[in-house]
């Protein structure tokens, strides 16, 4: 009954920036970790930043630096503030979150959709 909505993905040249968000909704009773991964084609998908209730971050090391997570619990929302971006920040990125449902002690992963960023040289 989870459902996470995203939104903000295009093209855009390189050194330039693009704003990501992503929105949870359903029988929702606490998130506990959101985060964004990315799958170039060809490529593995990578886990490119999280963020805890708490506010705790993590980052990849290709990112660290120009990209910026953060989150707005009462929305359920987390954002991905990625600037400058490079060719090889070309993918498919996907929303996901650490939720607790209502009667369910145990906590599940659930993944959006993807949305795809493309940046041209």
């Amino acid at each position: 009954q989870v459902q996470l909505v995203e939104s903000g993905g295009g093209l855009v040249q390189a050194g330039g920036s693009l704003r990501l968000s992503c929105a949870a909704s359903g029988s929702i009773f606490s998130i506990n970790a959101m985060g964004w991964s990315r799958q170039a084609p060809g490529k593995q998908r990578e886990l490119v930043a999280s963020i805890t209730s708490d506010g705790s971050t993590n980052y990849s090391d290709s990112v660290k630096g120009r990209f910026t997570i953060s989150r707005a619990n009462a929305k359920n929302t987390v954002y991905l503030q990625m600037d400058s971006l490079k060719p090889e920040d070309t993918a498919v990125y996907y929303c996901n979150a650490r939720i607790v449902q209502f009667m369910n002690i145990r906590a599940n992963d659930y993944w959006g959709q993807g949305t795809l960023v493309t940046v041209s040289s």
